[in-house]
């Protein structure tokens, strides 16, 4: 891996972590083993620094949900896979988290990429159960982009719960509520 690339991967790990105001020059730099002037080298500032390693982020999320979205299946039998694919529930969501940091909120670049993000998920969710009800997999009643949206919304509010009650039981819950809502509207 490269500096550049070392760099971000440690932004990433340490907004996660830590938030904005958290993750400090000095601290990105020691955790990728970078002085400072290589850092300024490749990045402008902290700013320049974060907005690159949210948008790696927002891509690699993407990148993990389209392999369940474009996989094989039913529109329900895709959703689930996603939703039920392994997650580090207590650390919660990385795009997620930055949407809840007031920082990256109050910086219309950093937040960009969040908010395109979660646009892309409810569109693409809105997509695959627009499939599944125009073929008659899901009930003609069926909202996609409502549905999709309440979908985005059971899953980040599970991982807040997961976060509050230290344990992954309450996001588990949760997605087990949302698939069965969803698995009322089947009909196959």
């Amino acid at each position: 891996m490269n500096t550049s690339d070392r760099l971000i991967e440690s932004t990433r790990a340490l907004l996660w972590e830590r938030g904005y105001v958290g993750t400090s020059p000095k601290a990105i730099q020691q955790r990728a083993g970078a002085g400072q002037g290589s850092m300024y080298h490749h990045f402008t500032g902290k700013p320049d620094l974060a907005l690159a390693a949210i948008r790696r982020t927002a891509e690699e999320m993407r990148a993990k949900a389209e392999e369940q979205f474009a996989g094989p299946g039913t529109a329900l039998e895709r959703v689930s896979a996603y939703l039920l694919r392994e997650r580090d529930v207590l650390k919660g969501c990385p795009i997620g988290g930055l949407a809840q940091d007031p920082d990256v909120v109050a910086d219309p670049a950093l937040r960009r990429p969040v908010e395109e993000t979660f646009d892309w998920l409810r569109g693409r969710l809105a997509e695959v159960l627009a499939e599944g009800r125009e073929r008659g997999e899901l009930s003609a009643s069926l909202d996609p982009a409502g549905t999709a949206s309440a979908v985005v919304a059971v899953l980040q509010g599970g991982y807040v719960l997961a976060r509050a009650a230290g344990s992954a039981e309450p996001y588990d819950r949760a997605v087990k509520g949302v698939l069965g809502l969803l698995a009322a509207q089947a009909t196959l």
